[in-house]
C-alpha cells in the first residue's frame, strides 16, 4: 500500500494540483460552462479544461483579424498608415441585406464620431482590440475577408477556430451563422503571437503593444497582482464571458491563459469566475520552479 502510494505521489504531474483548484472552483458555479487553456512558456506546463468545446467567440474573433492584416501590411498588400472610409452600413451574409450597428450597443462611442472619414487601418485595429469597437471591426473584417483571417488561422494549427462574419449580424446568428472558437485555439494563437511564429518580429511586437492596451481589465488582470503585465483580449455577449492574455509576471518568460464561460449568470459574474481562475493559475506559476 505504501509502495503504491508513492508510485502515485511519483506519477502526479506539475499541473495535477492545479487542475483540482481550477475545477474546485468551476463546481462552486453550477450550470456554468468552463473552457480553460493554459501554456507555461517558461517550464513548458500545459493545462487543459473543457478546452475544446466549442463557444461562441464573441469579441476574442478579433485578434485573428488584426493578426490577418499585420500579415497583410508585412507582405506589402496593405499600408498600416492606408486610410479606410468609414461608414456605418455593412451586408449580411445570409442575404447581402442592409444592417448597421447600433452606437448604445457598441463599448466605443468615439468611432461613431468617425463615420464619413478616413481612418488610419492601425487606428482602427487600437479601436477594435483595446475598446473592441464593433464598428471597426467591421470596417476591418471587410478588408481582411473571412476566408482569408481562416486559412492564416489553420497555418497557425488553429484547427476549429472559425471567423465567419462582422458583428451584430443578426440574420445570420438567426441561423447560427456565428464566429466560434475553443479555449485551446484562443490559446495556440496567443502563443503564436507571443514566440513570433505568427508574423515577422515587427508585426508580432505591434500586436502585442495593441494588446497590451486593452482597457477592459475585469477578468484575467483582475486575478493578478495591480500593474503586472497582461497582454489580452476580451469578449462577451449575452450570458458569455472570455479573455484571453498573455501574462507576464517578472523574472520569468509569460504564460498564455484562456477561459471561455457561459451559463445563466451576469456578465459580471461570469468575469468574477474568470478572476478566480486567473488567480489560482498566477499562484501555481509563481510557486513553480523556474528552469533557469
Amino acid at each position: 500500500m505504501l509502495l503504491l502510494a508513492a508510485l502515485t505521489v511519483l506519477t502526479l504531474s506539475p499541473t495535477d494540483s492545479l487542475r483540482s483548484a481550477i475545477e474546485s472552483k468551476i463546481a462552486q458555479s453550477p450550470g456554468v460552462e468552463v473552457g480553460v487553456a493554459y501554456v507555461d512558456l517558461e517550464t513548458g506546463d500545459t493545462l487543459y479544461i473543457h478546452a475544446d468545446s466549442v463557444f461562441h467567440a464573441a469579441s476574442t474573433m478579433k485578434v485573428p483579424v488584426m493578426l490577418e492584416l499585420y500579415r497583410r501590411a508585412s507582405a506589402g498588400g496593405i499600408r498600416m498608415d492606408q486610410g479606410l472610409l468609414v461608414v456605418n452600413r455593412f451586408a449580411s451574409i445570409v442575404d447581402g441585406s442592409p444592417y448597421a450597428q447600433d452606437p448604445k450597443e457598441d463599448s466605443d462611442s468615439v468611432m461613431y464620431q468617425l463615420v464619413g472619414t478616413r481612418v488610419r487601418i492601425d487606428s482602427l485595429i487600437r479601436h477594435m482590440i483595446t475598446r473592441s469597437s464593433n464598428l471597426a471591426t467591421n470596417t476591418l473584417i471587410a478588408l481582411a475577408g473571412p476566408e482569408h483571417v481562416n486559412a492564416t488561422l489553420r497555418s497557425l494549427g488553429v484547427n476549429t477556430m472559425n471567423v465567419l462574419r462582422g458583428v451584430e449580424d443578426l440574420k445570420a446568428y438567426e441561423k447560427g451563422l456565428n464566429n466560434t472558437t475553443t479555449a485551446r485555439d484562443l490559446a495556440t494563437l496567443m502563443d503564436a503571437i507571443e514566440t513570433g511564429r505568427a508574423a515577422d518580429p515587427a508585426a508580432t511586437r505591434a500586436m502585442k503593444e495593441v494588446l497590451l492596451g486593452q482597457e477592459f481589465n475585469e477578468a484575467i488582470p483582475a486575478g493578478l497582482p495591480s500593474g503586472m503585465k497582461v497582454a489580452h483580449k476580451t469578449g462577451s455577449l449575452t450570458s458569455h464571458a472570455h479573455d484571453a492574455a498573455i501574462v507576464y509576471p517578472s523574472g520569468r518568460k509569460p504564460y498564455v491563459l484562456v477561459v471561455l464561460t457561459r451559463g445563466q449568470k451576469k456578465v459580471s459574474e461570469l468575469n468574477a469566475i474568470i478572476a478566480d481562475i486567473s488567480r489560482i493559475v498566477y499562484a501555481h506559476a509563481a510557486a513553480t520552479p523556474t528552469h533557469r
